[in-house]
């Protein structure tokens, strides 16, 4: 046990356990310290703890003092009793390896007589081997009664009937089945041998007799349907390990033949319901020719006696050559160039093959099915990527193209008014459509939808980049002051006169949006359920973001109505210019009613709403309209209040030269010949009653206007201006 080094003080910059560590190194020692502290230090801390193991040396020496002093005299006489001790430890050293080599010796001889004694059991088992197998072969010739001049592989192969000079019975091919798995066993563990090459011809001859009578028994167990001829000939089978020999016997002389009239090309043409037609025969094969091998092998069938267990004739024997005749003789269901008929046959398809895994009567028997390598073939030659991409180009072509003509007006106008938001929910619809969809295309579908939403929201921006924003594109006022809001003219509803629908202010997006998500609630989401996918929050979250990046688009559009009918109404706007003209050295009468430029300033309005209102969102409509009176107010305060800056700045120059001159005739320029007014104060009268009247106008469009924050601002300034008349 190690032991303790004294402390130091505290204040020491390494630890002094350090020197106690087995991989203790001066110069990783010095390097790891220097990093905390510089070499001074270190050297002053190592004199410190010198000093510090130095005192506790001393301490120590003077504790035990005596036992130092007595060493040297208790270590006399210590290598004489080394010696001593010594040369019986030699003499004992010498015996013992005696004895060990005695063992070794001992223990070889006993290693070689039981290799000796194994080498003897394993030739003796060898020898029992050999004569069983000649005893076995000699059985199952007298058994089968073959000739022993049948011996050879070749005469044995090539006339196997003449091989046999016994008829062979159901029972008596059991027990020379049995004898045969025997003799294959004994054969296997003594392969190589001498004896067993010798009478490999005589196995040969066996073997091909006893298959050649169990084809012989197995056919004509099919042909009778007698239950107990064919159980013997399967247990039989499964005896020498030959199943897969009877599955292949069946498919051959039975699965085969029906198949060939079946499964062509000409049987397709020549019925009216072409594949559905042939499907339907093959699986009526499956009951009528299958029934009793169904019922000896299953634990479900319908016989009474043994279930015969380890054979599958509906996966192994019936559904390969399916396969394998279709891929020979009707290749042409798998064509995608029509992608109609491809859609149609391979929905056929895949229904005959659930029909067909009904038929195997387990889930045992089904997973097999799936799993066996012609199942695989089948699915795999259906061109499902090439399929998808013709769809592809069909559905997401008809989309483009309707995008090169923006106003176009849907022939339908039930739930679109555009022609290209028509078109994509078509072709939205048609993604899902049963004539369309495949399920194993679920995910391509579901990423088209996307596209396709996407694809709706940058049409959106390019229209709002290209056709709102060029100059031709710019609303153009009739003699009507209606509103073209169409850069080709072209009519999007059931307008009047040449003037264009103006689908823009449609909320075409919400209403899209609306209604797919009511589609995807009862169509979509059902079908990809379907597939297994439990969880579809992610699916809708993906939707909605799509909802979200159209919605986006909404504001940019309402903003550009806003804008153009404003345009078209601050044009009435510049007669408030000619009213000082009007009054102003006229001799006119005291205003007492409104000009006629305020109910033509609001007139776009109103054409836009008699036109459109049906189309538009109460929420829209409300927004749509305060920003167009808001913008209204504002250019009409601008300009009110220039007009009443400048007949101010007149009224003050014409009293100042009144004032300069004392003259009548510039008295009478601006005194009043009606009711004591001056031309200036029917000015502001006029100005007074215009804006009132802007105001009932504001209130008839359904809009309250104290809402409008200009106009309040213009009702104060003409409302002063007419206080002062006063």
């Amino acid at each position: 046990m190690k032991q303790p080094l004294p402390s130091g003080p505290s204040s020491l910059c390494f630890n002094k356990e350090d020197f106690m560590k087995e991989n203790f190194n001066v110069e990783n020692f010095i390097v790891e310290c220097r990093r905390r502290v510089p070499l001074e230090n270190l050297r002053d801390d190592l004199n410190v703890y010198l000093k510090v193991l130095s005192s506790a040396m001393i301490e120590l020496i003077n504790k035990d003092y005596a036992d130092f002093v007595n060493l040297s005299t208790n270590l006399v006489g210590m290598d004489k009793a080394i010696n001593n001790l010594m040369l019986p430890l030699n003499q004992l050293k010498t015996e013992i390896l005696n004895v060990r080599n005695a063992m070794e010796e001992a223990m070889g001889a006993i290693e070689e007589k039981m290799n000796q004694r194994t080498e003897i059991r394993e030739n003796k088992a060898c020898l029992q081997r050999l004569i069983k197998i000649i005893q076995c072969v000699k059985k199952m010739e007298n058994l089968l009664g073959i000739n022993a001049d049948f011996f050879s592989q070749s005469s044995a192969e090539e006339n196997p009937q003449q091989s046999c000079s016994r008829e062979l019975t159901g029972q008596l091919i059991e027990r020379v089945a049995t004898e045969f798995n025997k003799l294959q066993f004994l054969v296997n563990k003594s392969r190589g041998l001498p004896l067993v090459e010798e009478i490999r011809p005589r196995v040969i001859a066996i073997t091909t007799t006893l298959q050649y009578s169990l084809e012989g028994s197995f056919k004509e167990g099919l042909e009778m349907s007698n239950v107990e001829t064919l159980c013997q000939c399967l247990r039989t089978y499964a005896t020498i390990d030959k199943m897969r020999d009877a599955e292949n016997l069946f498919r051959q002389y039975i699965v085969q033949p029906y198949l060939e009239e079946i499964i062509t090309e000409q049987y397709i043409k020549n019925h009216p319901n072409g594949i559905d037609d042939m499907y339907a025969a093959i699986l009526e094969f499956i009951p009528k020719h299958c029934k009793v091998l169904k019922d000896i092998t299953s634990a479900t069938g319908q016989a009474g006696g043994e279930v015969v267990r380890g054979y599958d004739f509906l996966v192994n024997s019936v559904w390969p050559e399916v396969v394998t005749s279709i891929e020979n003789k009707a290749h042409s269901i798998f064509a995608p160039g029509n992608p109609a008929v491809f859609h149609q046959k391979y929905v056929s398809s895949m229904d005959f093959v659930d029909k067909f895994e009904r038929h195997c009567g387990s889930q045992a028997s089904v997973k097999r099915l799936r799993s066996h390598p012609s199942y695989n073939t089948f699915l795999s030659k259906w061109s499902l990527p090439v399929y998808f991409q013709i769809r592809f180009q069909e559905i997401a072509g008809a989309f483009e193209t309707s995008m090169l003509t923006p106003f176009v007006s849907a022939e339908d106008t039930t739930l679109f008014h555009l022609h290209v938001s028509y078109v994509l929910w078509t072709c939205l619809h048609e993604c899902w459509h049963e004539e369309i969809y495949l399920q194993p295309l679920c995910h391509r579908f579901w990423k088209l939808t996307l596209q396709l939403l996407a694809r709706y929201s940058s049409w959106l921006d390019e229209v709002s980049e290209t056709q709102l924003s060029k100059p031709e594109s710019k609303p153009t006022p009739t003699g009507s002051n209606n509103l073209t809001l169409h850069s080709n003219g072209t009519d999007a509803g059931n307008g009047a006169g040449n003037d264009g629908k103006g689908d823009e202010a449609t909320p075409e997006p919400v209403n899209m949006l609306q209604i797919l998500g009511d589609y995807y609630t009862d169509n979509i989401r059902p079908k990809i359920t379907a597939l297994g996918v439990k969880d579809t929050s992610y699916l809708h979250e993906s939707l909605q973001e799509s909802e979200s990046g159209l919605l986006s688009k909404l504001p940019h559009f309402g903003q550009y109505i806003v804008t153009e009918i404003t345009s078209q109404c601050s044009g009435s706007l510049k007669t408030v210019n000619d009213i000082p003209r009007l009054y102003r050295r006229t001799n006119r009468e005291v205003p007492s009613k409104p000009s006629t430029y305020v109910s033509s300033c609001v007139k776009p309005v109103r054409t836009f709403l008699k036109d459109y209102n049906s189309y538009i969102a109460d929420e829209n409509r409300t927004e749509w309209l305060t920003g167009i009176l808001q913008n209204i107010a504002t250019v009409y305060l601008s300009i009110t209040t220039d007009v009443l800056t400048s007949v101010k700045k007149m009224e003050e120059s014409l009293k100042r030269l009144k004032k300069a001159k004392s003259g009548q005739n510039l008295v009478s320029s601006v005194s009043s010949n009606n009711l004591g007014l001056s031309d200036d104060d029917k000015i502001r009268l006029q100005l007074f009653l215009d804006v009132t009247e802007f105001g009932n106008q504001i209130e008839d469009l359904g809009i309250d206007r104290s809402t409008i924050e200009d106009y309040g601002k213009l009702y104060s300034v003409v409302e002063a201006a007419r206080s002062k008349e006063s």
